[in-house]
């Protein structure tokens, strides 16, 4: 528990600190003031002043900020105004405005070419073979809710690496093989042996006869996988291209997402909050080092995306403000701005409550 705690922290803190240094480096670039830049929510717990930026260590560490004069349309008699963010020019404020994003893409590019290098968990198909792959394995991706594999504490991430029923065994090494046995023997208790990072595990379940629709019978999907290690100059070139590909991939199943929600008012996505993701970093954390490299790149992603999304008190709904600015020729009443900003933020309070709320009925 305690490891799961500390990478918990270490991987928001990494993130959080990636992204609030893209705004502050970049408006330091620009010649804006930067007040403060904080780790954590307030209080404060110390902080320490160098040159005119105030850094500052606060008790919540899920979470941080960077404080820019003007952002918010304030005046100082002791600053010049040409270094107010309001001051700078509409490129430049949504360079810095986007900065944030920019640097958790980054973070994942990083992330993932150091994963490449080292040898890192990659979806194959099943006759694929490459001098670059090692250990194939059948793995478990996803887990349907009250399934038997759920019940059965299977978890993401699992290796199928036998499946046993009475006297009569067979090793995995294709999903089709689990697959086959699964339908062979519906209905009737059946063991698969799992490697669970370095520990190997026995776990018992009954595969459903009649499971819902999209489930199978053991409620889960399954992946064939590898490791894949590659020279560093071309792990450099798979990490900038998986980070892409994995930010279209997440924007296209958003955008269906959001198009179901408008045509049919139901939304079929699932949603995690901090106890969510504290729970799956426990799972990466149990698989070993590389797999919590590999999901702490796609948590960066996705908060680039959700950071980028045209909704207040986001950095994409302060990019929307500096558009319609554009477009009408001035800005946009600062008071409106902040009240709309204000609102958006308690909107977002609400949600991730309700969604901390349903994670904690979910794995507690």
């Amino acid at each position: 528990m305690l490891v799961s705690i500390i990478s918990f922290i270490f991987i928001l803190g990494l993130l959080v600190l990636a992204h609030e240094f893209g705004h502050f480096i970049t408006a330091k670039r620009a010649g804006v003031k930067v007040e403060e830049f904080g780790f954590g929510f307030p209080p404060r717990i110390f902080s320490w002043k160098k040159g005119e930026t105030i850094y500052s260590l606060n008790l919540f560490p899920i979470g941080g900020f960077v404080k820019i004069y003007g952002e918010d349309g304030e005046k100082k008699e002791d600053i010049s105004d040409k270094r107010a963010f309001w001051a700078q020019s509409l490129s430049r404020r949504a360079l810095i405005i986007t900065a944030g994003v920019i640097m958790n893409l980054l973070l994942a590019m990083i992330l993932l070419s150091l994963g490449y290098w080292l040898g890192l968990p990659t979806v194959v198909d099943e006759g694929f073979n490459s001098g670059y792959l090692s250990q194939p394995q059948v793995q478990i991706t996803q887990i349907a809710p009250n399934s038997p594999a759920e019940k059965a504490d299977l978890r993401i991430g699992d290796v199928i690496q036998k499946m046993r029923f009475q006297n009569k065994e067979i090793e995995i090494n294709k999903i089709s093989e689990v697959q086959k046995f699964v339908d062979q023997y519906k209905g009737k208790e059946i063991i698969l042996v799992i490697k669970r990072g370095e520990n190997i595990l026995e776990k018992k379940l009954i595969p459903r006869q009649n499971p819902p629709e999209g489930q199978g019978p053991m409620g889960v999907a399954l992946l064939k996988t590898a490791i894949v290690a590659y020279p560093w100059y071309r792990a450099i070139v798979m990490g900038i291209t998986s980070t892409l590909n994995l930010t279209i991939a997440i924007l296209m199943a958003l955008g269906g997402l959001l198009w179901q929600l408008i045509s049919s008012g139901h939304w079929a996505g699932e949603m995690t909050g901090p106890v969510g993701i504290f729970v799956l970093t426990s799972q990466m954390s149990e698989l070993g080092l590389i797999y919590l490299l590999q999901f702490t790149a796609l948590l960066s992603i996705n908060l680039a995306i959700i950071n980028i999304l045209p909704f207040p008190a986001l950095d994409g709904g302060r990019l929307l403000f500096l558009l319609i600015e554009k477009l009408k020729g001035s800005p946009v009443s600062q008071k409106l701005e902040k009240t709309i900003h204000l609102i958006g933020f308690v909107i977002l309070i609400i949600l991730m409550l309700a969604i901390t709320w349903r994670d904690i009925l979910r794995f507690f």
